[in-house]
């Protein structure tokens, strides 16, 4: 009996002043299998670009990656509400698991044909394992039963949704993408729904950290770009220019990861507003991390004569997520906790780094660019916190 009581345990609040609360090895493992379903859309997104498909690449990696990063995001905000790591939870979560599994299985045929049967059929498995965590919560959080029946309710409702939309909905349909978009409208809906009774225990630096994390997974994408170069460059005799393509890559990383890694705090204060607009608002960093090393990927192509599109392609499938990734750190960040012209640093940049590939072959300078907004931006934190 008291193996029994060790094993399953009530899914009590954490304590969202808990000290050192850091991410468990159960969250990490389930970053792991993030890992593969962002990495799928990402190649997805490559070809798509690299064989003139840009636009529908585009769309079709947006609605892949949506279903991946809300996926990992919900269950994030209620491993730090309610993570009490028995076995229950365990095998809830490597339920969830196989749903992101199955779900980056089927991000191929998405991209291929906008089939969508496997991506949802991981996808509504994952969420159905969420609503039985927001259930075991509403029987052991007594306060917050109300908040956690809706999230377990809603979910609920929003799965039938995407079970109909498989059922009845056609692909080639003109109304077929708007129905997904409205679904991920509902879903999108049903945190701002519950959380309006009573907030979950959420905290906020192991929140920080989870977010922090994802940034890095994101990141990586782009030094896989770098290898793919170096891998290339050494398959052609030591092309110099697939070596410009890896140092980019890797002065670009460096940048991204400065940016968001900075000395001022993120999300500041626990406001369920100011929560939903950060944790939201991350969407498109994360999106724009992941195309952007699917952009270098699409540069190596065109340099080493692989791809259908020309060289100014690829430098705006790298300017364009790099300007969208500095503007989304600007939207849940900066314009917080900056003032005056330092709060425009980012967008200025963003903007000077969307204008050059229009003007020259513009790669190096972009890289330059973005090491300068960097440095430049770490420079108005500093004068900031010099002057109080």
């Amino acid at each position: 009996m008291s193996e029994r009581k060790r094993a399953i345990l009530p899914m009590r609040p954490r304590d969202p002043a808990e000290p050192h609360r850091a991410a468990t090895p159960l969250e990490l493992l389930f970053d792991l299998v993030t890992v593969i379903a962002i990495a799928t859309a990402a190649e997805g997104l490559h070809h798509a670009i690299a064989e003139a498909h840009a636009g529908q690449g585009v769309l079709r990696f947006a609605l892949a990656f949506f279903s991946i990063w809300w996926a990992w995001m919900n269950f994030t905000w209620f491993a730090s509400a309610y993570d009490n790591d028995d076995v229950v939870f365990r095998l809830l979560t490597m339920v969830i698991m196989a749903g992101s599994l199955a779900l980056a299985a089927g991000v191929d045929a998405l991209f291929r044909s906008l089939d969508i049967d496997l991506v949802v059929g991981g996808y509504v498995v994952m969420r159905l394992a969420m609503a039985l965590l927001w259930l075991r919560a509403a029987g052991a959080d007594r306060a917050r039963r109300t908040t956690n029946l809706r999230y377990a309710g809603g979910i609920l409702v929003v799965q039938l949704y995407w079970v109909g939309l498989v059922a009845i909905g056609s692909p080639g349909s003109t109304a077929f993408v708007p129905l997904m978009l409205l679904g991920f409208l509902f879903e999108l809906a049903v945190p701002a729904f519950a959380e309006r009774s009573v907030t979950t225990p959420w905290h906020r630096h192991h929140i920080v950290e989870r977010y922090g994390l994802l940034t890095l997974i994101v990141l990586g994408e782009i030094l896989l770009g770098a290898s793919l170069a170096l891998q290339a460059a050494a398959r052609e005799g030591f092309d110099a220019r697939l070596v410009h393509v890896a140092l980019a890559a890797l002065a670009i990383t460096f940048a991204m990861w400065w940016l968001y890694f900075c000395e001022e705090e993120q999300l500041q204060g626990s406001g369920l507003r100011r929560a939903l607009l950060w944790g939201y608002g991350h969407l498109p960093i994360f999106a724009a991390g992941a195309a952007v090393g699917a952009g270098f990927a699409v540069l190596v192509d065109i340099v080493a004569g692989h791809a259908h599109v020309p060289l100014r392609t690829g430098d705006l499938a790298v300017a364009i997520p790099l300007a969208l990734y500095m503007g989304g750190i600007w939207f849940v960040r900066d314009r917080f906790v900056l003032g005056g012209g330092a709060g425009l640093v980012l967008p200025l940049f963003a903007l000077a780094i969307l204008v050059l590939p229009f003007v020259f072959p513009a790669l190096e300078a972009i890289a330059a660019l973005a090491v300068l907004a960097a440095i430049v931006r770490a420079w108005a934190g500093h004068r900031r916190t010099a002057r109080g």
